[in-house]
Order: C-alpha cells, then structure tokens, then sequence
C-alpha cells in the first residue's frame, strides 16, 4: 500500500505538456462524477457529491442501516466478515452496491468512476474478499474517522471483486473519505496496489486521471489563475480545475443555511445536463443524482435531477440502534420527494452486494 501526503507543484513547462496530451485530447471515458469537502466559517464541515452517468435507468434508493448487522463481503469463496459498529444512511445504485452515505459519527463515504482502477487478481492476495458494491459500506460500518480507515488499511484485511455492473461497464472504482473534523482520504487501486492520498488539504476529487495526475494538472492551472481563465468542457480533469477555484472561491459562511446553499450551488454548477450526449465519446455521462451531507448536523441531502426539490434525512430522527429494521425509499418517477423523509423509510430486506448470488 503505497499513501502520499504531500505533493510538489510541477514546473509550467510540465504541466503545459501533461495538459495538451490529457485535457484536450479526446477521451473515451468520461463518466463524470464530481465531489467537494467544503469547511464552513464555524470550522464544520460539509461533504457533496454528483452521480453522473450514461444510464438513466440506474435503479437507486436511499437506506437507513443500523447497527450490529452481520455483513459479508459478498462474492468469492472467502467472503470478509464484518458486524456493523455505526449506522448509516446512504444511497445504492442498481440495487448492487452503496454508492454514497454518511454514518452517524459524520464519517462519509463517497464512490466514483475510475477508469484506470485496477483491482488485482484477488485470488493471488490469499485474503478474504469484498465486492466492489460493499467497498464504500465497509468504511461507513467500520470506521468513525478518516485516520481510523486510513490506519486500517496500512494492511487491507480484504481484497476487491470487481465484476461487471448491471448495465455491462467494468466497475471501475475510486473512493473518498471524508470526516466531521474536516479530513480527507482518496483510495485507488492502481496496477494492483491500493493508493491512499492522506490530506485534509484533499478537498476535491472527480474521475479519470488518477488523483495524483489531476493534482498536476490543477496546479498548471492555479499557476494562469481562474480569473482569467478555466477550462470549460465536462471531462473531468476540466471539472477538477473549475470544482477547486469554486470551491476556494466560496466564503466560509457561518450562517448554515448559506454553507448549505454554497455546497448545493457548486455542486449544480459542475453538473452536465440530462440526456447530454456526444456520439464521439460514448461515456460522457449527465447527472442523475447530488447529495450533500452535512457532517456537523448529521442531515444528508438528496437531489434527483427529476424532481423539483430537495429532501433530506436527519439521521437523529431515524432509529440506528442494535436489532432496528433496514429501511429503504426507492427513488422513482412518479413519486414525490420533497423536504424532510425520516418518517418515510419502510422495513426491508437490504440489496445483495455487486456479483453476490
């Protein structure tokens, strides 16, 4: 396990290179997703995230999950066992994986696409295994801090199964941590090997390049300065440029209602309109879904692209102790959601892991 925790501003002349080869060439992956930590100006913190991809069918829901479930890792003939320390609310994707959530200790958990993730051959690792869809669930069940996930995984008690997603692409995979002290973790498994950047200063991530890579390209562009100008299309090196000048932009309002405000406006800035497409990149993808979780108060905010409001879930209203029933909302056409939906989860039997049987 390799993990960095600094990073050298490359020379202009570098970074113009790393940019006319990696920004402006065209890129037959370009799932887009997009994530912020945003510190507020009373020292909190405040995590969003949008879902963008190619499949508007993508079937999702929002789960409450409590504490003391028996959980497994879903896939191969060693599955990692777990029981879960901290409950959660958190949103799934094609009924296969936790795509995104908060626990109750403020602990987020946010997964994107990665084109150049690679996971290894598990079967080699001689470890027990994790699907791919119980990845980011693992941090949030296991986990009260970035530190504690990061000192964990110094040596991963687990390997990763990553087979196809339900509509046929590789699931690819980064993933970013975030706390309510304002720490900040990404996780990709490149070549094999997993690839921990450590940093509160980690405050923005998107997809393909690797982290490392888009560190460099941002700084080439910090170097022309974002008041003269940004790089505009919706790769998402370009969002990774334009997401960090937004983000340093904003003001740290104290006011809560405004620090909301200014995560749900970056967020719906960086977004790609639905149903855009483009017949010579195939993947770029238009937002389905922004959450934003408020790691303070413990609220965690959905927005579905189809309907015109927000709703949220405030996990002091939800029941998260020992032996409660998970409890699901489908999103789905057709049924409103709007304002506060604590009171609105059902008893249900949670989805299987990504490749589970």
């Amino acid at each position: 396990m390799k993990q960095i925790t600094s990073y050298t501003t490359m020379k202009t002349a570098i970074g113009a290179l790393v940019i006319s080869t990696m920004v402006f060439a065209p890129s037959q992956y370009v799932q887009a997703c997009s994530r912020v930590l945003y510190e507020t100006g009373n020292e909190t913190y405040i995590t969003g995230r949008t879902m963008d991809w190619a499949d508007a069918s993508a079937k999702t829901a929002l789960w409450v999950f409590p504490r003391g479930m028996k959980r497994d890792g879903g896939v191969g003939s060693n599955p990692i066992k777990w029981t879960s320390k901290h409950g959660s609310v958190v949103t799934s994707f094609y009924d296969a994986g936790t795509a995104d959530g908060m626990n109750e200790k403020g602990l987020v958990a946010n997964l994107l696409y990665l084109n150049e993730a690679d996971f290894g051959e598990a079967a080699k690792s001689g470890k027990a295994t994790l699907s791919a869809g119980a990845w980011a669930q693992y941090f949030l069940d296991n986990y009260a801090t970035v530190r504690e996930a990061v000192v964990a995984m110094a040596n991963p008690a687990f390997a990763i199964i990553a087979p196809p997603l339900p509509n046929g692409k590789a699931a690819g995979l980064h993933l970013s941590l975030s706390d309510a002290t304002g720490d900040s973790a990404i996780l990709e498994y490149i070549k094999g090997k997993l690839v921990i950047h450590h940093s509160s200063q980690f405050k923005v991530m998107t997809n393909s390049p690797t982290f490392e890579q888009q560190l460099a390209l941002n700084a080439y562009w910090e170097q022309l300065g974002g008041n003269n100008f940004l790089p505009g299309t919706i790769s998402a090196a370009d969002r990774f440029v334009r997401v960090t000048y937004n983000l340093k932009a904003s003001p740290k309002y104290k006011d809560s209602d405004l620090a909301l405000a200014s995560v749900f406006s970056q967020m719906r800035a960086i977004s790609v309109p639905l149903g855009m497409a483009d017949p010579n990149r195939p993947n770029i993808a238009m937002t389905l879904w922004r959450t934003v979780a408020d790691q303070k108060a413990k609220v965690y905010y959905f927005e579905s692209v189809i309907f015109p409001a927000v709703s949220w879930v405030d996990m002091n209203k939800v029941d998260l102790a020992e032996g409660a029933a998970p409890k699901v909302i489908r999103i789905e056409r057709g049924q409103t959601l709007a304002g506060d939906l604590s009171a609105a989860f059902r008893p249900s039997e949670p989805f299987k892991w990504l490749g589970a049987q």
